[in-house]
């Protein structure tokens, strides 16, 4: 990211330490703001002291700008910061306007071209700060950043002013969040999300459908309470385009589809039977996307829609093998995306589709309509991504990237390779001219809780908003602030924390947080492969985990102190769960250990027959199952994450599928719960007879 001083008379003030009338100068440079995204250009940092009259929020609230100035005017009170009419004054304003003009000019600024759409510019005033822009979207954003910038609350609350010109560097900055793994939002969470989107200067968002749109059309795949219906999106757009955001629904259209094509009524449309992909000979086919799309038309107007069509790996395994064949998978799958293209022309909408297919053939991708849009997706931490962009753009189509931010199968997001992944390639996609970053959530074991995400999210919005390559270590410092309005820094330090668990993960030879980890048996062949890799740094990845959860406590701690708020506290008790989650899959790998170990032992004392090491041998067969058993402790670990999993799961989403993810914590505790009573058997009969009867179970500990 880059920050430098504005060509204004106020750069002669930064180094002078010196600041308008009325506002306290501060030695605080631009990057300590810790503003995210960061300003593309910013000085003469100074703070107004607020007290307890707060801020008044001035704009015209006749027209477009009222919603900017009331969202600012809430924002600030959730702070715990007064709006009155006496307070420091904070004026939206439109930049034709004579006091704007007239600010403009005797700052030494003006707004560039590149401004008009959705920049603006800060300027500090005698008593007070300005947001001017040319339009409501720049005012928008500008009051976006002010809320970052008023700190502390009640009496010792402040405004940082200072001066800034600021523009996004990518025009089309938005988020696929996938409906259609498990986890389906409430419409009260979705509301959440469009504001905390727009906070962080995103301006479209994008719904992942394979069957969890109710259409009239298809109702038969639709599990009631499982979908999104039509009036639904209808209000959640109405909501978004106050925030600036653009709705751009997907259908897959393609692959992706096993939810609807296993049923019957749609069974006949598949390339297999009861598979995923569509067959793109079959009569049906284009006329079922046709219907979709136009149902989808119906409730989300914009100009854009988005037919997925990624990783269609059945095509040429069924009913186009022989096509396949003889022209070629890319031609096939091309062919078959210029009919997408044709049958949904009545639409007006300009198609997305995802490029991984298409990237494999490019010298057939310029076959493809000009006016469709290519999505690069990559999620990986390479170094370099032109070579996976250069087949759309060399085509001449318009091209997008699509980044991670790698919660997929993680307990808790890979912050490592989201956020090395999101920088190099939003920063490769600048360079070669794509038009926009389409940053995505997947959810793909159907357990994700999306509140964990907010750390890859925010650092998206940030470096497609700013110029060139965004810098890791910079958004973590300021993430904390920015996000939660946590001054402390300790936030921040949880995050790496939780990211130096995964490496810790990575340098033992084993992938990161995984759900597998969490799920997966010690005992078990794999457990027992698994474990060897795993136990050797166990206390490492313990100790980081149980330091992000002690971090955290410090941070909410010392805002109760200071009578300050945490912003997002969803998002913190999402941190704290993966936190644990991350702590237990070490617990339980050490706890089988501490098993097989302590029983190994046990058979080794009995069989001397020395009287004297009976309480020995029963406090190792305790250790196994007991009040401090470590069957125990995962039995318990299990069944209480799976409390706290709950209430994370219902604080974003509706119940539907939440069923399915409770069986797996209670059947995971119910398994060590049997297994600890079976141990305490054990010990039992030892304390009656002084006889080591093993259970059925005994010959899992062996060979560890």
């Amino acid at each position: 990211m880059r920050l430098r001083c504005l060509a204004s008379s106020l750069v002669l003030l930064c180094g002078a330490g010196l600041a308008p009338a009325g506002l306290v100068a501060q030695s605080m440079s631009c990057a300590d703001l810790h503003v995210v995204p960061a300003p593309r250009e910013c000085s003469a940092v100074a703070t107004v002291k607020l007290g307890t009259a707060g801020v008044s929020v001035i704009a015209d609230r006749s027209g477009e700008d009222a919603f900017a100035a009331k969202d600012l005017e809430e924002a600030v009170k959730a702070q715990g910061v007064a709006v009155t009419a006496q307070g420091v004054p904070v004026r939206l304003v439109r930049a034709e306007s004579p006091a704007a003009k007239a600010l403009l000019a005797k700052s030494g600024l003006k707004l560039e071209a590149a401004q008009h759409d959705e920049g603006y510019a800060l300027v500090p005033e005698a008593k007070g700060l300005a947001v001017i822009a040319e339009t409501p979207t720049g005012l928008f954003y500008g009051a976006q950043t002010v809320k970052q910038l008023v700190r502390g609350a009640g009496k010792d609350a402040e405004l940082l002013a200072p001066t800034v010109r600021d523009w996004p560097a990518l025009a089309h900055r938005g988020l696929s969040d996938d409906w259609s793994r498990g986890p389906l939002p409430t419409m009260e969470f979705l509301k959440r999300e469009i504001r905390t989107l727009a906070a962080f200067k995103y301006n479209i968002f994008s719904p992942y459908f394979e069957h969890t749109f109710a259409y009239a059309s298809t109702p038969v795949a639709a599990f009631p309470g499982g979908a999104m219906t039509p009036d639904e999106a209808k209000e959640l757009v109405a909501y978004a385009a106050q925030y600036h955001i653009l709705i751009i629904p997907e259908q897959e259209a393609f692959g992706h589809l096993h939810h609807v094509l296993k049923f019957e009524t749609y069974s006949h449309l598949g390339e297999t039977e009861h598979g995923a992909v569509l067959a793109p000979g079959d009569a049906g086919t284009l006329p079922q996307i046709g219907t979709w799309f136009k149902e989808l038309a119906q409730v989300f107007p914009g100009p854009y829609a988005h037919i997925g069509a990624d990783e269609t790996w059945e095509l040429g395994l069924g009913r186009t093998r022989g096509e396949v064949e003889q022209q070629g998978l890319g031609k096939v799958y091309l062919d078959f995306l210029g009919k997408i293209h044709d049958e949904l022309k009545p639409t007006g909408k300009r198609l997305l589709f995802w490029g991984d297919i298409a990237e494999n053939s490019p010298e057939l991708v310029g076959t493809l309509p000009k006016d469709m849009i290519a999505v690069s997706w990559h999620y990986d931490a390479a170094p370099d991504f032109t070579k996976n962009l250069e087949p759309f753009l060399k085509s001449g189509l318009e091209t997008w990237v699509a980044p991670g931010v790698n919660n997929w199968n993680r307990v808790y997001p890979d912050n490592n390779e989201a956020l090395g992944n999101i920088r190099a390639f939003v920063r490769d996609g600048q360079k070669m001219g794509a038009k926009g970053m389409l940053n995505t959530v997947w959810n793909d074991d159907g357990d994700a809780i999306f509140d964990e995400n907010w750390f890859g999210v925010a650092f998206g919005g940030a470096a497609a908003w700013q110029p060139g390559e965004s810098s890791d270590a910079a958004f973590t410092a300021s993430f904390g602030q920015a996000f939660h309005a946590d001054p402390t820094g300790k936030i921040s330090q949880a995050h790496e924390a939780l990211m130096a668990a995964h490496a810790v993960l990575r340098k033992a030879g084993l992938y990161d947080a995984q759900n597998a980890y969490f799920w997966l048996d010690p005992f078990s062949a794999e457990g027992k492969q698994i474990s060897a890799k795993l136990l050797p740094v166990a206390d490492e990845l313990r100790l980081d985990a149980e330091k992000a959860i002690t971090l955290l406590a410090e941070a909410r701690a010392a805002a109760k102190m200071d009578g300050r708020k945490l912003e997002n506290p969803e998002a913190l008790d999402a941190l704290e769960l993966g936190a644990r989650r991350i702590d237990f899959i070490g617990l339980k790998f050490q706890a089988a250990d501490d098993c097989a170990k302590a029983w190994a032992e046990a058979q080794r004392l009995a069989a001397t027959g020395d009287k004297k090491k009976s309480s020995e041998v029963a406090n190792l067969l305790a250790t196994i199952a007991g009040n401090n058993g470590r069957m125990q402790d995962v039995r318990d670990g299990y069944a209480l994450l799976g409390q706290l999993y709950k209430r994370a799961w219902l604080r974003d989403n509706r119940a539907y599928w939440l069923a399915v993810n409770e069986a797996r914590f209670a059947g995971a505790a119910q398994l060590w719960s049997a297994r600890g009573t079976q141990w305490e058997l054990v010990l039992e009969q030892w304390w009656q007879n002084h006889a080591l009867v093993a259970p059925p179970d005994a010959g899992l500990l062996a060979g560890r």
